[in-house]
């Protein structure tokens, strides 16, 4: 059988344009939005994604801020950035990008970064809005997801979704955004058992464990759509997702490419939200005092 394969890069260059069309309206007021990514680590996947990052914003208008605190950064150090920028007027969005250096706890980090410029939703309060069907947020990737399942018109109201990894910026996240769309979703992990048990009979498959080729043909049926969150530096440098494309390929229904997926909806999200969060700030700039207070946010997704 033929498998359709869901690009994400028509989906992308719509949000690009949106992006660019807000980008030039703030700009009549001298506003000119900023992103600030804060990095410490040599994960050379990582690196790839940060620099999509920068690529993206230069195309769209945006400002970009990279911010290499080097692999051996301390927590300390790490939070004290974290709090610059949360306080910096001219920093709109924050993304904290992970992994971190050994011993350095994320959660804590990820309380530092005011909510108004929570752009990624890493921060307790925007997960727990979203949980509670409250304004926040929704962290990229996750949103993504649903964006390129909608763009294509997958229907998920009343079809079995199956998310494989439960992470707090993918799968926990996207299961929140899943059942606010009436999917009956069900979350896997290390401790699930065989994948096939679950996968076998899903409409919807969403690959997001960070183990190369974990997903294979004999996984999914013919009416599986498969969306695959996964970005794995192979040794030659190539980049390849969770699924294992060859075997899948000729077997699902439908399956999103990496790269050329999940991956450059999620920048153009990053920039979507960045740009969501200046024209916010500028109508209502939160008081210095008050910069790391709960903001309530309009919806992102």
């Amino acid at each position: 059988m033929s498998t359709t394969l869901l690009s994400g890069k028509p989906l992308a260059a719509l949000f690009q344009q949106e992006v660019q069309e807000q980008v030039r309206s703030l700009g009549v007021d001298g506003v000119r939005p900023v992103v600030a990514v804060v990095m410490a680590t040599a994960d050379e996947s990582t690196h790839w994604y940060v620099r999509s990052i920068e690529r993206a914003a230069e195309r769209t208008g945006v400002g970009c801020r990279i911010i290499d605190l080097g692999h051996d950064a301390t927590e300390p150090v790490l939070a004290g950035v974290l709090r610059d920028l949360s306080a910096e007027p001219s920093v709109n969005g924050i993304i904290l990008q992970t992994p971190l250096p050994p011993g350095v706890r994320t959660d804590s980090l990820v309380g530092l970064i005011a909510p108004e410029k929570d752009i990624d939703g890493a921060n307790p309060l925007s997960l727990g809005r979203l949980a509670v069907g409250q304004p926040a947020f929704a962290p990229a990737t996750a949103r993504s997801v649903v964006e390129i399942l909608e763009h294509y018109r997958i229907p998920l109201a009343g079809k079995g979704v199956v998310v494989v990894g439960r992470s707090a910026i993918v799968g926990k996240p996207l299961s929140l955004l899943l059942l606010a769309r009436d999917a009956a979703v069900t979350v896997c992990h290390s401790r699930s058992g065989p994948l096939a048990r679950y996968t076998k009979d899903a409409d919807v498959v969403v690959v997001a464990a960070g183990r190369a080729g974990l997903l294979g043909g004999s996984d999914v049926s013919s009416r599986t759509v498969v969306v695959d969150v996964g970005t794995n530096v192979l040794p030659d440098g190539s980049l390849v997702g969770d699924v294992d494309e060859a075997t899948v390929t000729g077997t699902a229904a439908a399956l999103t490419p990496v790269p050329g997926g999940v991956g450059s909806v999620t920048t153009a999200l990053l920039l979507l939200h960045t740009v969501e969060a200046a024209r916010r700030q500028r109508s209502s700039p939160p008081p210095a005092s008050e910069a790391l207070e709960p903001q309530v946010l309009e919806a992102a997704g």
